[in-house]
């Protein structure tokens, strides 16, 4: 069994090197398929550390395989970087205050995300070449996982082909191993085109975009009441036809995201959706355009990996918050509401939200459990874990309660707690890997788990062949 403690020293050696790469991709801020600066570095660093870095992975030019070693077994850790739009934040304050106004911030974590599976890579690059022992690590560059589904090309591309086991983590308010499916998930958008002509004096000769949009809207609303509990149907409109009232609208467009536990379900919906839409337009007298954004499939979960995972968290212990990071935790958890406070991220009985209730920072580990009730968000890590079995922690890296994809994240995934849940993330994720290296077995017992729970289904990528990544894509999450 890898020691411990050699883990530990590896990465706490380097420390201000994963620390470093963190602030550093906080800095740049780079939205999906736009994380230039950001997967450089990760790229320097990979191999300045005796990786050979393979770019461009899946025709992505942010997208990247870091490699070390040969033979098997290959495990693979999972990183992303990519920052949303609209979260500009200023770091380590308790008050909103934008660096730039309407710009990008890191409302995900997935700044610390990178930098603390590149602390698991490195780690287990080392304690292997120190051991002299076989096997492969690989760090896989994973751009756009917000709103871009980068995980889904890589893998429709076959990146992940020859892998024999997946870790990951992601920045959350608790302590735990993921024991949930998520949402499988569809993004389209829909262009109405119309006529325009004066509003006041020729209405009757214009056909109007904006009121097609309206109506798509309406009908979709109507259509929440006749889909699965589960189901979620978002919709933005991006472009409402212009500032001009006076002018009946030529152009609209709206975009809609439906997710539903399962991939069948997505597809199900979203064709209503797109009959509503055909509606809208044959009301109106607009034609409608649906161009196909991205989509992603729902999470296999893997006891046997999440296990392995979950022996290491308790092995390693959780992040104990000293005074500095207490106070600072108090001082974002005064900016949130009542409700919010009382959010739990993953389902959980009644003695344990007592428990997290009367904390400011979640020092303790929940409990493994695997569990039935889905988490309604999505992520591009489903696609991977249809192909490779897969296993996720969650680590406490900012005040319990705070709510994802808010400036409180971006304010606190900078401090020195995320930085050291961070560190523990990426210990957990070494350790569990290392375990599959000296217990191959393990791997056959998660490859077989994963044949059963397909029961015989096989992976079609979500996202049409014919559609490719976005890489223009600006102003939309």
């Amino acid at each position: 069994m890898a020691n411990k403690d050699e883990i530990i020293d590896i990465v706490e050696e380097k420390r201000n090197l994963f620390i470093d790469v963190s602030d550093r991709i906080w800095e740049f801020a780079e939205n999906s398929f736009k994380e230039f600066k950001s997967c450089q570095l990760l790229c320097s660093v990979l191999e300045k550390q005796g990786f050979i870095v393979h770019k461009n992975a899946a025709g992505i030019n942010t997208a990247f395989k870091a490699v070390y070693g040969s033979g098997r077994p290959v495990i693979g850790i999972l990183g992303e970087y990519d920052a949303l739009y609209n979260l500009s934040q200023k770091e380590k304050i308790a008050a909103k205050e934008a660096i730039v106004e309407n710009g990008n911030g890191h409302g995900c974590g997935h700044n610390a995300l990178g930098a603390g599976s590149l602390a698991a890579a490195v780690a287990v690059k080392d304690y292997l070449k120190k051991h002299n022992m076989s096997g492969t690590i690989c760090y896989f560059g994973c751009p756009a996982e917000e709103g871009g589904s980068g995980k889904t090309y890589m893998v429709r591309e076959k990146v992940f082909d020859g892998v024999d086991a997946v870790f990951g983590w992601h920045p959350q308010s608790i302590n735990t191993v993921l024991g949930s499916s998520m949402t499988a998930n569809i993004e389209a958008y829909f262009r109405f085109y119309g006529v325009s002509s004066h509003a006041a004096d020729c209405p009757h000769l214009g056909r109007s975009a904006l009121d097609a949009v309206e109506l798509m809207d309406i009908g979709a609303n109507y259509l929440r009441e006749h889909v699965i509990q589960d189901a979620r149907i978002h919709y933005a409109i991006t472009n409402s036809g212009g500032s001009s009232p006076n002018v009946v609208q030529s152009y609209a467009e709206v975009i809609y995201l439906v997710r539903a536990p399962k991939v069948n379900q997505v597809k199900d919906i979203y064709e209503r959706i797109k009959n509503i839409a055909r509606g809208a337009a044959l009301m109106t007298g607009t034609r409608v355009e649906v161009v196909f954004d991205n989509a992603l499939s729902n999470l296999i979960i893997n006891s046997t990996l999440n296990k392995v995972m979950y022996e290491k968290m308790l092995e390693l212990g959780p992040v104990v918050p000293d005074e500095k990071d207490l106070k600072y935790a108090e001082a974002i958890r005064n900016t949130l509401t009542e409700e919010q406070k009382n959010y739990f991220p993953i389902s959980m009985d009644d003695k344990l939200k007592d428990k997290l209730r009367k904390k400011t920072i979640a020092d303790f580990i929940i409990p493994y459990r695997e569990s039935s009730n889905i988490i309604h968000a999505s992520s591009d890590v489903s696609d991977v874990s249809w192909v490779v079995p897969t296993a996720q922690c969650f680590t406490a890296c900012y005040a319990f309660g705070t709510p994802g994809h808010s400036w409180q994240v971006v304010a606190q995934v900078k401090a020195e707690f995320c930085h050291k849940s961070m560190l523990m993330a990426g210990k957990i994720m070494a350790l569990s890997a290392l375990e599959l290296f000296e217990k191959p077995e393990l791997i056959d017992k998660a490859k077989s788990e994963l044949k059963e729970r397909l029961h015989g289904e096989k992976y079609v990528c979500p996202i049409p062949p014919d559609v490719k990544p976005p890489l223009n894509k600006v102003g939309i999450i």
